[in-house]
């Protein structure tokens, strides 16, 4: 995904009392399976049942649309709002996922919505083994295979299946928390893009017989960002940083989490710049240091709000007075988002934002 680790950043949503984060990897699908409606045609067919195909290297077989589908937490965001998006809220019996401020205003308030079954989180945040076999779900969905660790107080894939209920991660995600991971699934999770996240889109598409929900979803917000990228397209590409104050204990350095690699990368270049420290892997986030902060050449600052509470603009003075030789913090150039550089389907939406700063008026 991403650069955050889901049980580290669990420990980071406890210690703020807060809703939970996505912080979402990237592992690709087969094209069988989701790739295939990213470029979706005019109209789509629909899904044949039985729908059968691997998913993390597990077979699962859906003889009709599931109706009772658990969403587990996973300090994700990405798959309800897909849910919500596609129009399948009907279909959820229990949503373990959340976040108090969003890039959609309007996604707070449908999530909130949404059943929750009930259910309580385990001492690693998540829905344990003995709850989720009692709700009696038809499937289970996980934005990560760690969601489905027996060592974690989790339901295993195989547990489910032979209580006959259907599991699915995130193919973006088989990856993480998978120490057996292929290859291939480690370069995909490396790898993380926007695309990632219209792959889960279509993948849900075809799993609900929503194929041109999906393949209509996909072109609209795929549309969005290309016309992002049209518009900065040969403009210089500004030095951008994406930190969240609000998640510093994701830092051993106790700084603002800065966000690096995969899916912010991707992000901040289709809005017209380059990630400040473009190159490094995930684990800067938590490894940056205050002098590798004061010597960046920083053109845009990206605040992250991880609460309600947060305010961008306060937020955006205190890292400008910390670092006051950045170009940014003498223009004050900045935004702020959400959930729209994570994982998920809201990527349009920052990218929208973060260009509006990086090239105003272009």
């Amino acid at each position: 995904m991403n650069p955050l680790n889901p049980s580290r950043f669990a420990a980071a949503v406890a210690a703020l009392t807060a809703l939970t984060v996505t912080g979402c990897g990237a592992a690709t699908e087969p094209a069988d399976t989701a790739g295939a409606a990213v470029d979706a045609p005019a109209s789509a067919a629909r899904t044949g049942y039985p729908l059968t195909f691997d998913n993390c290297g597990m077979r699962v077989t859906f003889q009709k649309p599931p109706r009772r589908v658990l969403i587990l937490n996973g300090t994700s965001v990405g798959e309800v709002e897909s849910f919500i998006l596609l129009g399948l809220e009907k279909n959820i019996l229990a949503n373990a996922q959340s976040y108090g401020v969003s890039d959609d205003p309007t996604m707070i308030g449908k999530i909130k919505a949404l059943p929750t079954g009930g259910l309580t989180m385990n001492k690693n945040f998540d829905v344990p083994a003995e709850q989720v076999l009692k709700l009696k779900p038809d499937l289970v969905v996980s934005t990560w295979s760690g969601g489905f660790d027996a060592k974690s107080g989790f339901a295993t894939r195989e547990q489910l299946a032979a209580a006959g209920i259907t599991s699915l991660v995130n193919p973006v995600n088989c990856a993480m928390g998978k120490p057996e991971a292929t290859e291939a699934e480690r370069r995909a999770y490396r790898n993380q893009s926007i695309n990632s996240s219209l792959e889960f889109i279509g993948l849900l598409g075809r799993v609900f017989d929503v194929q041109q929900r999906a393949f209509d979803l996909i072109r609209e917000l795929r549309g969005r960002v290309e016309t992002v990228r049209r518009r900065v397209a040969g403009l210089p590409a500004k030095k951008v940083l994406i930190a969240y104050p609000g998640m510093s204990m994701m830092n051993a350095n106790d700084l603002p989490a800065v966000m690096v690699g995969g899916i912010y990368d991707d992000v901040i270049k289709a809005a017209g710049g380059v990630n400040v420290f473009a190159g490094q892997n995930s684990d800067a986030t938590r490894t940056i240091n205050k002098e590798q902060l004061a010597t960046a050449e920083v053109d845009v600052l990206v605040v992250g709000l991880f609460t309600p509470q947060e305010k961008g603009d306060e937020e955006a003075a205190k890292i400008f007075a910390a670092y006051p030789h950045w170009a940014a913090s003498k223009s004050r150039t900045y935004t702020t988002v959400s959930d729209g550089v994570y994982l998920g389907p809201l990527n349009a939406l920052a990218v929208e934002k973060i260009s509006k700063v990086v090239h105003p008026g272009d």
